[in-house]
Protein backbone atom coordinates (compact mmCIF):
# COMPACT_ATOMS: atom_id res chain seq x y z
CA UNK A 1 0.00 0.00 0.00
CA UNK A 2 2.87 2.32 0.81
CA UNK A 3 4.28 1.71 -2.68
CA UNK A 4 0.99 2.75 -4.26
CA UNK A 5 0.90 5.97 -2.25
CA UNK A 6 4.48 6.77 -3.23
CA UNK A 7 3.68 6.17 -6.88
CA UNK A 8 0.58 8.38 -6.70
CA UNK A 9 2.60 11.12 -5.03
CA UNK A 10 5.25 10.95 -7.76
CA UNK A 11 2.69 11.15 -10.57
CA UNK A 12 0.99 14.13 -8.97
CA UNK A 13 4.31 15.96 -8.59
CA UNK A 14 4.37 18.78 -11.23
CA UNK A 15 8.15 18.39 -11.68
CA UNK A 16 7.75 14.70 -12.43
CA UNK A 17 4.94 15.45 -14.87
CA UNK A 18 7.15 17.94 -16.73
CA UNK A 19 10.01 15.44 -16.93
CA UNK A 20 7.68 12.72 -18.16
CA UNK A 21 6.25 15.04 -20.81
CA UNK A 22 9.71 16.04 -21.98
CA UNK A 23 10.82 12.41 -22.14
CA UNK A 24 7.76 11.47 -24.16
CA UNK A 25 8.36 14.43 -26.44
CA UNK A 26 11.96 13.45 -27.09
CA UNK A 27 10.91 9.88 -27.78
CA UNK A 28 8.23 10.98 -30.24
CA UNK A 29 10.65 13.33 -32.04
CA UNK A 30 13.12 10.47 -32.34
CA UNK A 31 10.48 8.13 -33.73
CA UNK A 32 9.39 10.72 -36.28
CA UNK A 33 12.98 11.40 -37.33
CA UNK A 34 13.68 7.67 -37.71
CA UNK A 35 10.61 7.17 -39.89
CA UNK A 36 11.25 10.33 -41.90
CA UNK A 37 14.88 9.45 -42.55
CA UNK A 38 13.96 6.05 -43.95
CA UNK A 39 11.16 7.37 -46.16
CA UNK A 40 12.98 10.46 -47.39
CA UNK A 41 16.02 8.45 -48.39
CA UNK A 42 13.85 5.89 -50.14
CA UNK A 43 11.30 8.18 -51.83
CA UNK A 44 12.71 11.69 -51.66
CA UNK A 45 11.06 14.82 -50.31
CA UNK A 46 8.34 15.12 -52.94
CA UNK A 47 7.52 11.42 -52.82
CA UNK A 48 6.94 11.36 -49.07
CA UNK A 49 3.90 12.85 -47.37
CA UNK A 50 3.38 13.89 -43.78
CA UNK A 51 0.73 11.18 -43.54
CA UNK A 52 3.26 8.56 -44.71
CA UNK A 53 5.72 9.58 -42.00
CA UNK A 54 3.05 9.67 -39.30
CA UNK A 55 1.85 6.19 -40.23
CA UNK A 56 5.37 4.78 -40.22
CA UNK A 57 6.07 6.32 -36.81
CA UNK A 58 2.72 5.31 -35.29
CA UNK A 59 1.88 8.98 -34.78
CA UNK A 60 -0.63 11.58 -35.92
CA UNK A 61 0.11 14.06 -38.72
CA UNK A 62 -0.55 16.89 -36.26
CA UNK A 63 2.40 15.69 -34.16
CA UNK A 64 4.74 16.28 -37.10
CA UNK A 65 3.57 19.86 -37.51
CA UNK A 66 3.74 20.33 -33.74
CA UNK A 67 7.36 19.21 -33.44
CA UNK A 68 8.76 20.27 -36.82
CA UNK A 69 6.27 22.78 -38.32
CA UNK A 70 6.78 21.66 -41.94
CA UNK A 71 7.82 18.62 -43.92
CA UNK A 72 10.83 20.54 -45.23
CA UNK A 73 12.02 21.32 -41.71
CA UNK A 74 11.70 17.64 -40.81
CA UNK A 75 13.66 16.71 -43.94
CA UNK A 76 16.54 19.02 -43.02
CA UNK A 77 16.65 17.91 -39.40
CA UNK A 78 16.59 14.24 -40.36
CA UNK A 79 19.42 14.76 -42.86
CA UNK A 80 21.50 16.71 -40.33
CA UNK A 81 21.00 14.06 -37.67
CA UNK A 82 22.00 11.29 -40.10
CA UNK A 83 25.12 13.24 -41.02
CA UNK A 84 26.19 13.56 -37.40
CA UNK A 85 25.52 9.86 -36.86
CA UNK A 86 27.74 9.14 -39.87
CA UNK A 87 30.53 11.32 -38.47
CA UNK A 88 30.37 9.44 -35.16
CA UNK A 89 30.48 6.11 -36.98
CA UNK A 90 33.50 7.24 -39.00
CA UNK A 91 35.31 8.33 -35.87
CA UNK A 92 34.64 4.97 -34.20
CA UNK A 93 35.82 3.10 -37.29
CA UNK A 94 39.09 5.04 -37.34
CA UNK A 95 39.70 4.82 -33.61
CA UNK A 96 41.97 1.79 -33.78
CA UNK A 97 43.98 2.99 -36.79
CA UNK A 98 47.69 3.17 -36.03
CA UNK A 99 48.87 4.77 -39.27
CA UNK A 100 47.62 7.76 -41.24
CA UNK A 101 46.89 5.47 -44.18
CA UNK A 102 44.64 3.23 -42.08
CA UNK A 103 43.03 6.28 -40.53
CA UNK A 104 42.12 7.76 -43.90
CA UNK A 105 40.88 4.49 -45.29
CA UNK A 106 38.66 3.85 -42.28
CA UNK A 107 37.09 7.29 -42.61
CA UNK A 108 36.61 7.01 -46.36
CA UNK A 109 35.17 3.49 -46.23
CA UNK A 110 32.65 4.56 -43.60
CA UNK A 111 31.39 7.71 -45.32
CA UNK A 112 31.06 6.03 -48.73
CA UNK A 113 29.20 3.00 -47.37
CA UNK A 114 25.86 4.83 -46.98
CA UNK A 115 23.85 7.55 -48.72
CA UNK A 116 23.89 9.84 -45.68
CA UNK A 117 26.06 12.44 -47.40
CA UNK A 118 23.84 12.49 -50.49
CA UNK A 119 20.83 12.95 -48.19
CA UNK A 120 22.61 15.82 -46.43
CA UNK A 121 23.50 17.41 -49.77
CA UNK A 122 19.79 17.51 -50.62
CA UNK A 123 19.18 19.36 -47.36
CA UNK A 124 21.93 21.84 -48.27
CA UNK A 125 20.21 22.51 -51.59
CA UNK A 126 16.85 22.94 -49.90
CA UNK A 127 18.16 25.70 -47.64
CA UNK A 128 18.99 27.77 -50.72
CA UNK A 129 15.26 28.40 -51.07
CA UNK A 130 14.41 28.16 -47.37
CA UNK A 131 16.73 30.47 -45.46
CA UNK A 132 14.84 29.73 -42.24
CA UNK A 133 16.20 26.19 -42.33
CA UNK A 134 19.83 27.23 -42.83
CA UNK A 135 20.81 27.66 -39.14
CA UNK A 136 20.44 23.93 -38.43
CA UNK A 137 22.64 23.09 -41.41
CA UNK A 138 25.23 25.67 -40.30
CA UNK A 139 25.32 24.19 -36.79
CA UNK A 140 25.69 20.70 -38.22
CA UNK A 141 28.61 21.70 -40.44
CA UNK A 142 30.29 23.49 -37.54
CA UNK A 143 29.93 20.39 -35.41
CA UNK A 144 31.33 18.17 -38.16
CA UNK A 145 34.39 20.38 -38.32
CA UNK A 146 34.89 20.70 -34.58
CA UNK A 147 34.44 16.97 -33.90
CA UNK A 148 36.64 16.09 -36.86
CA UNK A 149 39.35 18.43 -35.60
CA UNK A 150 39.16 16.96 -32.10
CA UNK A 151 39.48 13.38 -33.37
CA UNK A 152 42.28 14.20 -35.82
CA UNK A 153 44.26 16.24 -33.29
CA UNK A 154 44.00 13.38 -30.79
CA UNK A 155 45.43 10.98 -33.35
CA UNK A 156 48.30 13.32 -34.16
CA UNK A 157 49.16 13.71 -30.49
CA UNK A 158 48.85 10.03 -29.70
CA UNK A 159 50.96 8.72 -32.59
CA UNK A 160 53.32 11.63 -33.16
CA UNK A 161 52.19 12.22 -36.75
CA UNK A 162 53.40 15.42 -38.41
CA UNK A 163 50.64 17.19 -40.28
CA UNK A 164 51.44 19.06 -43.49
CA UNK A 165 48.63 21.55 -42.99
CA UNK A 166 46.62 23.06 -40.19
CA UNK A 167 44.52 20.30 -38.56
CA UNK A 168 41.40 22.45 -38.74
CA UNK A 169 41.90 22.88 -42.48
CA UNK A 170 42.36 19.12 -42.79
CA UNK A 171 39.04 18.43 -41.10
CA UNK A 172 37.22 20.94 -43.28
CA UNK A 173 38.90 19.62 -46.40
CA UNK A 174 37.84 16.07 -45.62
CA UNK A 175 34.13 16.87 -45.38
CA UNK A 176 34.19 19.21 -48.35
CA UNK A 177 35.85 16.50 -50.42
CA UNK A 178 33.44 13.85 -49.17
CA UNK A 179 30.38 15.89 -50.12
CA UNK A 180 31.79 16.86 -53.50
CA UNK A 181 33.01 13.41 -54.49
CA UNK A 182 29.89 11.59 -53.35
CA UNK A 183 27.40 13.99 -54.92
CA UNK A 184 29.33 13.89 -58.19
CA UNK A 185 29.66 10.12 -57.93
CA UNK A 186 25.93 9.60 -57.44
CA UNK A 187 25.25 11.77 -60.47
CA UNK A 188 27.69 9.72 -62.55
CA UNK A 189 26.48 6.37 -61.25
CA UNK A 190 29.73 5.43 -59.56
CA UNK A 191 29.88 2.35 -57.35
CA UNK A 192 31.03 2.52 -53.70
CA UNK A 193 34.50 1.17 -54.60
CA UNK A 194 34.86 3.91 -57.21
CA UNK A 195 33.78 6.54 -54.70
CA UNK A 196 36.37 5.33 -52.21
CA UNK A 197 39.14 5.37 -54.81
CA UNK A 198 38.18 8.85 -55.95
CA UNK A 199 38.08 10.19 -52.42
CA UNK A 200 41.53 8.83 -51.66
CA UNK A 201 42.83 10.34 -54.88
CA UNK A 202 41.33 13.76 -54.16
CA UNK A 203 42.39 13.84 -50.53
CA UNK A 204 46.03 13.11 -51.24
CA UNK A 205 48.80 13.44 -48.65
CA UNK A 206 48.60 15.40 -45.45
CA UNK A 207 50.55 13.68 -42.70
CA UNK A 208 53.91 12.03 -42.20
CA UNK A 209 54.60 9.28 -39.72
CA UNK A 210 56.53 9.82 -36.52
CA UNK A 211 60.24 10.57 -36.97
CA UNK A 212 62.14 7.37 -37.63
CA UNK A 213 58.97 5.43 -38.35
CA UNK A 214 57.49 4.25 -41.61
CA UNK A 215 55.90 6.89 -43.79
CA UNK A 216 52.15 7.30 -44.11
CA UNK A 217 49.28 9.07 -45.85
CA UNK A 218 46.32 11.07 -44.70
CA UNK A 219 44.39 13.92 -46.31
CA UNK A 220 45.77 16.96 -48.02
CA UNK A 221 47.99 18.32 -50.76
CA UNK A 222 50.44 16.57 -53.02
CA UNK A 223 52.62 19.67 -53.56
CA UNK A 224 55.45 18.65 -51.23
CA UNK A 225 59.17 18.55 -51.91
CA UNK A 226 60.74 15.46 -53.39
CA UNK A 227 62.98 15.03 -50.36
CA UNK A 228 59.99 15.09 -48.01
CA UNK A 229 57.96 12.79 -50.24
CA UNK A 230 60.71 10.19 -50.32
CA UNK A 231 60.32 9.79 -46.56
CA UNK A 232 56.70 8.79 -46.92
CA UNK A 233 54.77 5.75 -47.90
CA UNK A 234 53.68 5.27 -51.49
CA UNK A 235 50.01 5.99 -52.29
CA UNK A 236 47.63 3.13 -51.48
Amino acid sequence: MAVEVAADTRVSDPKYAVRATRTAGRKMRSLLLDAASHLFRERGLSGTSIADIATAAGAFPSQITYYFRTKEALFVEAACRDMLYLASAAERAALSADTPRDYTQALVETVTATDSIAFFAEALTLTRRRADLAPLVVRTIERLHSEGLRAYAAKIERHGWRTLRDPDATSRRFWAAAIGVIVEGYAMGRLPDELRAEMLRVLGEQTTARPGGSAARLVGDRDVSASTRSDREAPP
